[in-house]
């Protein structure tokens, strides 16, 4: 009986800081503050500098099956090609790719202010021995990358086996060291408040410089109800902590409108502070596009 205890003695301290966060988690509350921001503070936020902010915090997103390093090298040559067309524009965030293309990235890319990302140990479904996740975020940061997105291990997260899920992730933190780790936590997977709250907060505690909200690719992508939550425990993380832990949203957002209305909670609930590429991110492929067209009224050039 002991050793049984000895075994779960860990989990007591992440079960502790699941149990003293006051971040609510009513899916009912939540939809009805959501809608309540967006009714006060959506109107305000559609203007043509918005729009410009946000093509600025957009990670340029290739993930596909058919990806070579052909089309990924045109891929970064399109970033290039913006940046000297619209030279009084700022640029999109990041570039982010399979982890195996970071270097055709750093190759190619000719933008100092655009990062690269990448997506890596084993995504989307992290299903993967650690030692092959750490080898291949070794090995993208070796090859250029200067931001690795990876997802939440959702094996451990569902048998409550927190501490190898924390454990996890701080090491993949350990392997890149300063650059940026961003954690997908497969909110769509998740589903309810209550997951994705413990998955937020455990991937803060374990290292994650930004938590994110899907991958995209299997489960549904991101909705406004999760970005709330998520953004709650981010504020209360730093309240309690002091440390700023970015925001990104990502999977199906495709219009200007959905883009304006993440970035609308992020400032209802995390303020100004959060109102820079730095700590706030989305992930998409035909936003770019979209928001170009919407700040500049260009509506047949699509320069992504």
């Amino acid at each position: 009986m002991e050793n049984h205890n000895h075994t779960h003695a860990p989990e007591d301290r992440y079960l502790k800081t699941i149990a003293a966060s006051k971040v609510t988690t009513d899916d009912d509350l939540i939809a009805k503050q959501v809608q309540q921001i967006l009714d006060e503070h959506y109107e305000e936020n559609c203007t043509p500098e918005v729009y410009e902010f946000l093509l600025n915090c957009v990670d340029l997103t290739t993930l596909s099956t058919t990806d070579s390093e052909k089309s990924v090298a045109q891929f970064a040559q399109r970033v290039n090609q913006y940046d000297r067309d619209y030279p009084d524009y700022k640029n999109v965030a990041a570039i982010c790719v399979y982890s195996n293309f970071a270097e055709v990235v750093r190759a190619n890319l000719e933008v100092s202010d655009v990062n690269i990302a990448v997506c890596s140990a084993c995504f989307p479904s992290s299903q993967a021995h650690i030692e092959s996740k750490v080898a291949e975020t070794a090995l993208a940061i070796h090859d250029g990358a200067d931001e690795v997105d990876i997802v939440l291990n959702l094996g451990y997260y569902v048998d409550e086996a927190y501490e190898e899920l924390c454990d996890e992730i701080a090491e993949l933190k350990a392997t890149i060291g300063e650059h940026h780790l961003k954690v997908i936590l497969e909110t769509g997977a998740l589903k309810s408040a209550e997951n994705i709250k413990r998955a937020s907060i455990l991937s803060m505690y374990s290292g994650a410089d930004f938590i994110k909200t899907s991958t995209g690719k299997i489960y549904p992508g991101a909705t406004l109800e999760a970005a709330y939550v998520m953004c709650q425990c981010i504020k209360e993380y730093f309240e309690k902590t002091g440390n700023m832990v970015g925001f990104k949203a990502s999977g199906g957002i495709r219009s200007t409108e959905d883009a304006v209305k993440y970035y609308t909670i992020v400032k209802q609930v995390l303020g100004d502070k959060w109102l820079t590429n730095q700590y706030f991110r989305i992930g998409a492929s035909s936003l770019a596009n979209a928001l170009f067209q919407s700040f500049t009224g260009k509506t047949d050039v699509k320069p992504f």
